[in-house]
């Protein structure tokens, strides 16, 4: 395979053009090239098991071109965050009775004090809540920026076509003030098949441990509570079949001061999604499906 530098520079140049849309990036087939060509004579209609190291963890494998045609199209794909999780898997999945409800769907958290769903703008704004401390803020400080979420409408009518497919007594909704972190951290999610969440995610690939899940910030009366779901609390007994993450992305990308531009400089593409993932597998969920890049939400 070629030098890191060269993988990374590709990886980077092909997810650029794929976020723009384009149907058919050229650098795919560069990638293509790098990755799979090598082993391609080996591949057949065979079941892949990828672990993508570093950068390679934002990359959609299934986009790939092989020959004229996507990866998808001649082989089943699956990712893991390392080879050693399967045995974790396997171990977990052994003899586990399947939930006995189908989908909890956590969606449209509040993050902004001027949010119209709020009932007490005066006291959302007397409010002096010290969130210096809390790990939201640690994490955020490495990005050179504020607290501030926009807000994601959509992820609403998305989870309401979600949860029209199954019958309202195997279902749980938790929209607006409800999709806060009680909810996320609830034993009650382990009744549930499938947990779809869609809010903002933060990816600290400087310090993955401050990864995260990012939830209401306010109470119905404007009240601040604690809304951050770090990599090491997912670690919970979560046995479901499916986690689906999905929503607003932040990452360190971007970031112009200078003591988070030397902060850009020690971070690992990849380990932030990578992390999240690992946590809600090794808390018990079979499969998680995350999406690799921010999603429009108009």
């Amino acid at each position: 395979m070629p030098k890191r530098a060269e993988i990374e520079a590709a990886v980077q140049t092909y997810l650029k053009q794929i976020k723009s849309k384009s149907p058919v990036p050229e650098t795919g087939t560069q990638l293509s090239q790098m990755l799979l060509a090598p082993v391609a004579n080996q591949l057949g209609n065979k079941r892949l098991l990828i672990v993508g190291d570093g950068v390679l963890q934002l990359i959609p494998f299934a986009a790939l071109p092989l020959g004229q045609n996507p990866l998808i199209a001649q082989n089943e794909i699956v990712t893991l965050p390392s080879a050693s999780s399967i045995a974790i898997l396997r171990q977990q999945v052994q003899g586990r009775t399947l939930a006995p409800k189908a989908i909890a769907a956590i969606a449209a958290p509040v993050f902004e004090k001027d949010d119209p769903r709020l009932q007490n703008i005066a006291q959302t704004q007397a409010e002096t809540n010290n969130l210096n401390s809390m790990a939201l803020t640690r994490s955020l400080l490495d990005f050179g920026f504020g607290r501030s979420f926009g807000r994601l409408p959509q992820t609403r009518q998305d989870a309401d076509a979600i949860l029209a497919l199954f019958p309202k007594n195997e279902q749980k909704s938790a929209f607006d003030f409800p999709a806060n972190l009680a909810t996320a951290n609830s034993p009650d999610l382990a009744q549930y098949r499938i947990i779809h969440i869609a809010t903002h995610r933060l990816l600290n690939e400087t310090r993955p441990e401050l990864s995260g899940l990012v939830f209401s910030l306010f109470y119905p009366q404007g009240k601040q509570q604690e809304c951050f779901l770090m990599m090491r609390n997912i670690f919970n007994d979560l046995p479901v079949e499916l986690v689906v993450l999905i929503a607003g992305d932040t990452r360190l990308a971007g970031v112009t001061t200078d003591e988070t531009k030397k902060t850009l400089k020690e971070a690992k593409p990849g380990v932030g999604i990578g992390g999240l993932t690992r946590g809600f597998m090794y808390a018990g969920a079979k499969r998680v499906v995350v999406s690799l890049w921010s999603v429009s939400t108009v």
